[in-house]
């Protein structure tokens, strides 16, 4: 049975704050009286004015609970209901446009209950507006309904006086079982949500980062709902419990609830037609169109969602779109892509600069009797066309997965490699450094694209989206072992014999360094690659291994000259003896796109722990702190690279350091021409060719290749880098 209070007429718009919550001495206005800053001086109306407002057609239940700005006129409101305290500022005769809306400032044709109004503010044909504070030159227009409940959360995982624990909001992200639950808060940033998701066993850990969050709030009852300045609104539906900021533009919602709208004039968020959002925080530059559903979801800032996407239960990083598929209790990092109808991501940890090609579903409850596990993927996972994976499931960075189902788990420690599920042959086969001797362009591209793609306004957390990078190097530096050892055992196989851990490296690296035609006979086997019985096998794995071994030297040449930019003295020699020692390589972590080391990592958590940082603000600090050492810390994290693959320690060997640094000026010139060689391919395939009509119309349609912009930025920074070294390099003495 529906329960249909009765009260009285007169109580309509009084008592907002329930009986036992409202603070003694304290009237039920006091947080409405705090939260509206506008500056407005409010007066009484006199009674021509009320005159005036009668003969429009208004009605109020008590007129001495309007009031109102010096500038109020009368005449520019007709036909609307007043109920409670209700405060109106200026409204002068103009109209105001926005997108070919134009309509005359002032309040019409509406139901108003104890709401604050800022300056020449446009509400026509609101159905029902109660409890909210709207800003200057505000358009309301064709909305059902419009309020604020005493208890509004705005989205924020917290639960107010009386209320039970059982109506606090989580988002469920990385796993469908709710085990890594985390409480949303306005400001949460990709670093903050991937931390609290693991050390699930740290019940310490996880404590502090819920009061972290239930600090940041008062539970108190009695918070106004707010339209920020400039913000439109236009034929929707209803709109519950949403903060709102300035400039934001919503039409033709279906409903918006228990959400905060992050707006600012330098980045609007616009929310468009058939859109349904319930118990989510949306950052600032977001844009949601066409039908969208999403409930418990945070998006971060200059994120999207398009045409009927779907956003449960899940946390998308900034600068990420996601249209035509469904997203389930995921965590995505910053700039992920996946644009097509039938894409399904579900339980997963996915670590930034991806991309979900159409038909690709990750985890479907194919190989559990309970709920899906769960899914990490490095930075620049990309599963191609209709690729079906399951959980669990594991992947290096840069891991690009060839069309297929994938019928076991996989756990692939290879970067860069193309993965392939060979039907014909029952076996699962891995390329590693694909990208590199295949398509340099489109990995150098990857990188360059969502720089320029970043329009976060606060950069709070240094987004590292370069392909070559701690996180990947260390990957790199481990697959040359994993190579070693499997080429090892291949051999050994071969010839029937067996050795221990040692031999099988050395004589594996041997052959490596050899080259392709020394392994052309080997059956290279990963183990432990996919959860089955039949084989893994590695492809091209010589030259894999070349190309790992000469992107760890770039990496360290590559620091070196951005250190020596950063700290310039008159000779190469006198540099040198600048570089720090070489140490041992540590582990990085990928903490919502921003690489940090492990150490330092597990140093703030202990912070956590002992009460010595106390809010998620203290933690966001050291975010920033850690951005401005990152560059000397990958200088470090270079020089063990080195020492560790060739023995030497650059900061006390200037011979070595000459050389490692003129090597360099040869590979980034490979590097540029491979860019150019793996993008003209396109160019000179005849399939590709073949559908226009002569080389003149695919340069119209596809553009030429002497005018690729892209690859010309990329020659720059070859000559860049040529000039840099070499003049170093004449600095001898």
């Amino acid at each position: 049975m529906n329960i249909i209070r009765k009260s009285p007429l007169q109580a309509l718009g009084y008592g907002f704050i329930e009986a036992g919550y409202q603070p003694e001495g304290k009237d039920e206005y006091y947080l409405r009286n705090h939260q509206n800053n506008s500056g407005i001086r409010y007066r009484q109306l006199t009674a021509y004015e009320i005159e005036v407002l009668v003969r429009n057609r208004n009605q109020s239940d008590d007129w001495n609970k309007i009031l109102v700005s010096d500038a109020f006129n009368p005449e520019l409101v007709k036909n609307c209901k007043f109920f409670g305290l209700v405060r109106i500022g200026k409204l002068e005769p103009y109209c105001l446009e926005f997108k070919n809306l134009r309509m005359p400032v002032g309040l019409y044709n509406s139901t108003i209950i104890s709401c604050d109004f800022g300056n020449n503010v446009v509400v026509d044909n609101v159905n029902y507006i109660s409890h909210y504070i709207v800003g200057n030159d505000v358009m309301l227009v064709n909305i059902n309904e419009l309020a604020t409940t005493s208890h509004a959360k705005f989205g924020n995982g917290i639960v107010k006086d009386g209320e039970d624990e059982k109506l606090r909001i989580w988002l469920e992200v990385c796993n469908e079982n709710g085990g890594r639950s985390i409480l949303p808060f306005d400001g949460m940033l990709p670093g903050d949500a991937f931390l609290w998701s693991r050390h699930r066993q740290d019940k310490q850990l996880q404590e502090k980062f819920i009061s972290f969050t239930n600090n940041r709030y008062d539970t108190l009852r009695g918070h106004y709902g707010m339209i920020g300045d400039r913000t439109v609104i236009k034929n929707s539906r209803i709109i519950k419990d949403v903060l709102i900021g300035s400039d934001a533009y919503i039409k033709g919602a279906n409903k918006i609830k228990n959400v905060t709208i992050n707006s600012i004039p330098e980045a609007r968020t616009q929310i468009g037609e058939g859109c349904e959002l319930v118990n989510g925080i949306i950052g600032v530059g977001c844009r949601i169109f066409y039908g969208v559903k999403a409930v418990r979801f945070f998006m971060a800032s200059h994120s999207q969602l398009k045409y009927g996407a779907r956003l449960i239960n899940s946390y998308l990083g900034n600068n990420a779109t996601i249209s035509c598929c469904e997203v389930l209790n995921s965590l995505i990092f910053p700039a992920h892509e996946q644009h097509h109808n039938n894409s399904f991501l579900c339980a997963a940890l996915v670590m930034g600069q991806s991309n979900m090609a159409a038909g690709a579903t990750i985890g479907s409850n194919h190989n559990s009797r309970s709920a899906d596990g769960e899914l990490i993927a490095g930075r620049g996972f990309w599963p191609g066309l209709c690729v079906s994976l399951k959980h669990n499931s594991r992947f290096a960075s840069f891991c690009i997965i060839a069309k297929g189902d994938f019928p076991a788990e996989l756990n692939i420690e290879l970067p860069f490699s193309l993965i392939s599920n060979d039907v014909s042959n029952d076996r699962l086969v891995i390329m590693p450094a694909y990208w590199f001797e295949h398509n340099m362009y489109a990995l150098a591209r990857n990188s360059w694209k969502y720089v320029a793609r970043d329009q976060r306004l606060e950069k709070i957390q240094h987004i590292e989206y370069d392909y070559l990078a701690p996180d990947t190097v260390n990957e790199m530096l481990q697959g040359l072992g994993l190579l070693e050892k499997a080429t090892g055992e291949a051999w050994y196989r071969k010839e029937g014999k067996s050795a221990n851990a040692g031999q099988l490296r050395k004589k594996g690296a041997a052959l490596l360094q050899a080259g392709e035609d020394a392994v052309r006979d080997l059956v290279i086997l990963l183990d432990g690659a996919e959860n089955s019985h039949r084989p893994a096998e590695i492809r091209k794995a010589a030259t894999a291994y070349h190309w790992y071994r000469r992107m760890l030297n770039y990496y360290a040449a590559r620091e070196i000259l951005d250190f020596f930019a950063r700290k310039p003295l008159s000779t190469l020699n006198r540099m040198a003896a600048k570089l720090p020692a070489a140490g041992k390589p540590g582990k990085w972590e990928n903490i919502g796109g921003q690489l940090i080391e492990s150490d330092t990592v597990q140093g703030w958590l202990q912070q956590v722990r002992k009460g010595q940082l106390t809010d998620w603000d203290q933690l966001h600090s050291l975010y920033a702190n850690q951005s401005v050492l990152y560059p000397d810390q990958k200088l470090a994290h270079a020089l063990a690279i080195y020492k560790s693959l060739h023995g030497i320690d650059l900061s006390s060997n200037a011979a070595e350091l000459r050389s490692l640094l003129e090597s360099s000026i040869g590979f980034r010139k490979e590097l540029a021409d491979r860019i150019y060689e793996s993008r003209a391919k396109d160019y000179q395939n005849p399939f590709r060719r073949m559908v226009y009509d002569n080389d003149d119309e695919m340069g119209i349609v596809v553009g030429k290749l002497e005018d690729n912009g892209f690859i010309h930025e990329e020659q720059k920074a070859f000559r860049n880098f040529k000039k840099r070294v070499s003049g170093l390099l004449k600095q001898t003495t």
